[in-house]
């Protein structure tokens, strides 16, 4: 059997992309001066209409693993994804096989959103060097996430495993029917005058898009949705592709409280939405 993509465009994505139930919320939990718990964090994805949220946590928040999952089923809101910050050797990672452990436990087959740093003399390495250095460990994962029914994707931060045709060459190696990409725009500084180009190459491996502001500059500035000058353009590029599934609305820097930051990054993205004539996501917001 030939290999096909994890994330080839389903007939059960949406064509309504932008719609507030096709919202994922992204980098609360850390990110939240309330420091809500489960409880509270479902309740106020509730309140602000998300039906999905993706899982940022940090060691703290070990102990709430299976709170969460229980508060979001409590509220019907679908784990998107689960984050994953990993090395070179995820087989001595401690966090693992914990989030693999409540994952099927609770019977949910989800993606885990994940990072691999920390491979030594990466700058030293050829580039397919670098391509089988990093594969090692997303394969591994790979392998352990398939055993529950959950796929990865591939999160662009920085560096050159943040690169999307690096990530890409890594995908084509490995050949594994349930890795993909998940691409942020808070972490596309150095993307912005070249995304129409690669985000096709993308396409087929593309799990999420995460939405931000981005003002160019010297540095490029990271801002809310709607108040830079370059994400307006990325957000018609995504919509008038084959793209059809989630999209992330992200908090982090936005604002210190998680609610707030989400409010001022979907309002922003409605103002985007309203110059772009998109009347079919926005009567989602009224």
């Amino acid at each position: 059997m030939a290999y096909q993509p994890v994330c080839a465009q389903k007939r059960t994505g949406t064509d309504n992309i932008y719609a507030r139930q096709n919202l994922i919320a992204w980098c609360i939990v850390p990110f939240d001066v309330k420091n809500r718990g489960p409880v509270e964090r479902a309740e106020m994805l509730s309140k602000l209409g998300f039906t999905m949220l993706a899982y940022d946590w940090r060691e703290k928040h070990i102990p709430e693993f299976d709170q969460e999952l229980d508060a979001l089923k409590k509220h019907h809101i679908k784990l998107q994804a689960f984050w994953l910050y990993s090395g070179p050797n995820p087989e001595n990672d401690k966090t693992l096989p914990l989030i693999l452990d409540v994952l099927k436990r609770h019977g949910v087959k989800t993606q885990i959103w994940c990072m691999i740093d920390g491979i030594k003399d990466m700058e030293k390495m050829s580039q397919q060097q670098k391509i089988e250095a990093v594969a090692k460990p997303v394969s591994y994962i790979a392998d352990k996430a398939a055993e529950i029914g959950c796929t990865v994707g591939l999160y662009n931060h920085g560096g050159w495993y943040g690169v999307p045709e690096n990530q890409l060459e890594v995908i084509n190696y490995l050949k594994r029917s349930n890795i993909g990409i998940v691409y942020n725009f808070h972490h596309a500084e150095g993307d912005i005058a070249r995304f129409s180009t690669f985000f096709p190459k993308i396409l087929p491996h593309l799990m999420a898009v995460n939405l931000m502001g981005l003002q160019n500059g010297n540095p490029v500035k990271v801002v809310p949705i709607g108040q830079g000058d370059s994400e307006a353009e990325m957000i018609r590029v995504v919509k008038a592709s084959t793209y059809r599934g989630p999209i992330g609305i992200i908090n982090e820097d936005t604002a210190p409280d998680a609610e707030v930051g989400l409010m001022m990054n979907m309002e922003g993205l409605t103002k985007i939405l309203k110059a772009q004539s998109d009347t079919k996501a926005l009567e989602t917001y009224k």
